[in-house]
């Protein structure tokens, strides 16, 4: 009696999940979170919403990041003025210290935070892997997830794409 009680509760919560991507057109919300940039000013990501967002998880210590790092700059600085934002986060793992000198020596132009706890790495389903990228869309939705780097021209075709999008 047990089992089938346990096997009813799975189906149930299966059923859940798939009601609510159904709901969202198939597509899985981006959780909120919350950051402090390193300028210590804090912010939320509910704050992006209508705008298209590259959510990029990387490490200093990561040679693909650090490789990649100057195509997310061009990525950005392209479609900044269109309603696009980068929020890179920094590992949990990565030495602040190490964190601030890369983004003051590259002189990164978008939102930089650290993961200090994890806790941003989890909210976006246990990213462990760097360079780890989501890419957005205006209504907070997840549309594409990059374990490695990305095809930057593939990239900039989905975002042309997103960016065409109404909110």
């Amino acid at each position: 009696m047990k089992i089938a009680r346990l096997a009813l509760a799975v189906v149930a919560v299966a059923a859940i999940a798939v009601a609510a991507t159904l709901a969202t057109g198939g597509k899985e919300m981006a959780p909120t979170v919350s950051y402090t940039l390193l300028d210590g000013s804090k912010h939320s990501s509910e704050a992006l919403r209508g705008k298209v967002v590259l959510v990029n998880f990387w490490a200093t210590s990561c040679t693909t990041c650090v490789k990649e790092m100057p195509h997310l700059i061009e990525t950005h600085q392209k479609y900044k003025d269109r309603g696009f934002e980068t929020l890179s986060i920094a590992m949990a793992y990565d030495p602040p210290a190490y964190v601030m000198n890369f983004a003051e020596s590259r002189k990164l132009p978008f939102r930089v935070t650290m993961d200090n706890t994890g806790e941003m790495a989890r909210q976006f389903g246990k990213v462990q892997l760097t360079p780890t990228t989501f890419v957005l869309n205006k209504k907070g939705e997840i549309v594409k997830r990059y374990v490695g780097e990305p095809d930057f021209a593939q990239l900039h075709a989905l975002l042309e794409k997103l960016l065409a999008e109404s909110a």
